[in-house]
């Protein structure tokens, strides 16, 4: 089962006179991850590199910024990955100290820098949720509204026409349970709409 992070957490490193600035938190996409790491370049003006891994959406990506390639990003991802972590972006803002660290060096500093701020990290279960379409009979919609929070389910989107046009959002675990409790309310009244979207976090 996939974690994500219930907070931001940072980690710091001294290694050779080089100040290692690790972060982990939770961003929801990879537009974000860029933001999030623009501005972790804008808090650090006077930093030689600010390099970053991201698992998210079950894609990856990671970004040396200019340290030789392969020792700072990649093994980054590799620490997130053994976490089984998704929704998760890695910072690590480097001040260079002076020292070269070499190649073997520069890829345990980023390393740790990233595992230390695990450490310190409170996980969290990624719950995978899925968008549900319906067309109810108006007086269902009470109903409807005091159901949805024993399925943890949320109304995202509602509209009055001919009936009340509900969009849900629902955990996969409880989605076959809540349409089902929604039909049988409805004795053959409510019409569902399109596809089931899944929807992630």
């Amino acid at each position: 089962m996939p974690y994500t992070l219930q907070a931001p957490v940072q980690s710091e490193l001294v290694i050779k006179k080089s100040r290692f600035l690790g972060c982990v938190e939770s961003v929801p996409d990879r537009a974000a991850a860029l933001a999030r790491v623009a501005q972790r370049r804008t808090e650090h003006p006077g930093a030689t590199h600010v390099c970053w891994a991201l698992m998210a959406g079950g894609h990856s990506a990671a970004n040396d910024d200019g340290e030789p390639g392969g020792t700072a990003g990649r093994p980054m991802l590799e620490v997130l990955r053994h976490q089984d972590l998704e929704g998760v972006l890695a910072t690590v803002v480097r001040y260079y100290g002076g020292t070269p660290l070499g190649a073997g060096g520069l890829v345990r500093a980023y390393t740790d820098s990233v595992a230390q701020a695990l450490l310190k990290a409170e996980k969290t279960p990624v719950v995978r949720h899925q968008m549900l379409h319906c067309v109810l009979p108006y007086a269902l919609e009470g109903w409807l509204r005091r159901e949805l929070d024993t399925h943890s389910a949320s109304l995202v989107d509602v509209t009055h026409g001919e009936g009340v046009s509900a969009t849900l959002r629902v955990p996969e675990a409880q989605a076959a349970a809540l349409v089902g409790r929604i039909n049988d309310a409805g004795q053959g009244k409510v019409v569902w709409l399109g596809g089931q979207d899944d929807v992630d976090g």
